[in-house]
């Protein structure tokens, strides 16, 4: 069974070792370890942003630690559990940006910001499933801080949970593409515009405007604006701006249903 998503290894020891209850955790007592949790994220987050979570091993980590694999296992119960743990710790570090005003609008840029940078620091986390997130201290903290810009605009709790959770998948999406995009370019040592450029003639031979004049049309005009088929940063802004009407139109609802809450 693939482990390299968010709460694929043993739920207790899960939880036990997010939240600092080693002996539970690993299952047994012993001497005064030589390191601590956080080293152990440290170093496997670091591993993750400079090759990939794919990198990620218990041995590639122990190496870093200067442990033994058997070691490791001492602190950690498994893969599965230290991907918990990473994620956990990006969590927990996320930056809390200063919102550019005083309304929720302002606030929510300001999640989606933050969550855009944790995903720019540490690109694995966006394509890492959470479907079952880790309910550690630093998801949490993070849950609790995102919430706050919903707080008190006139939606019920649960509008409040699902308008956060379509907020953030909006933004580890942007995440997702710009993180393709970097590694094409990656790949090919070609920004997308030069990529494009030196396949036009390719291109030219197989698609017909004739056929599809609209998709001629749009995409032409597209391309010369981002200098290439897909701009990360115009895909953001524009996006973000679309949820955010979306949201305004359901709080605007929700005030005219709910007058006495708001």
């Amino acid at each position: 069974m693939a482990t390299d998503r968010s709460s694929a290894g043993d739920p207790a020891r899960t939880l036990a070792l997010l939240w600092g209850e080693p002996a539970v955790a690993d299952g047994r007592r012993g001497p005064r370890k030589a390191r601590s949790t956080g080293e152990i994220a440290a170093a496997a987050v670091a591993l993750a942003d400079a090759e990939g979570v794919e990198a990620v091993t218990m041995r590639r980590v122990a190496q870093a630690l200067d442990l033994s694999p058997m070691a490791l296992y001492t602190y950690v119960p498994g893969k599965a559990e230290l991907l918990d743990l990473m994620l956990d710790t990006v969590y927990a570090g996320m930056p809390r940006a200063r919102p550019e005003g005083d309304g929720w609008r302002a606030r929510l840029a300001a999640v989606a910001a933050d969550n855009r940078a944790l995903y720019r620091a540490h690109p694995w986390a966006a394509s890492l499933p959470t479907g079952r997130p880790p309910l550690g201290p630093g998801l949490m903290a993070k849950y609790e801080y995102e919430l706050r810009a919903l707080d008190g605009v006139g939606l019920g709790d649960v509008e409040m949970d699902a308008a956060l959770t379509h907020l953030l998948g909006f933004v580890q999406s942007c995440a997702r593409m710009a993180a393709d995009e970097r590694a094409a370019e990656q790949d090919s040592a070609m920004s997308d515009e030069q990529w494009w450029a030196g396949n036009a003639d390719l291109l030219a031979k197989v698609f017909d405007p004739r056929r599809h004049p609209t998709a001629a049309r749009v995409g032409a005009a597209a391309g010369e604006a981002h200098g290439g088929a897909y701009s990360p940063a115009h895909a953001y802004e524009f996006g973000l701006a679309v949820v955010l009407d979306g949201l305004a139109a359901l709080i605007g609802r929700a005030r005219a249903e709910r007058p006495d809450e708001a």
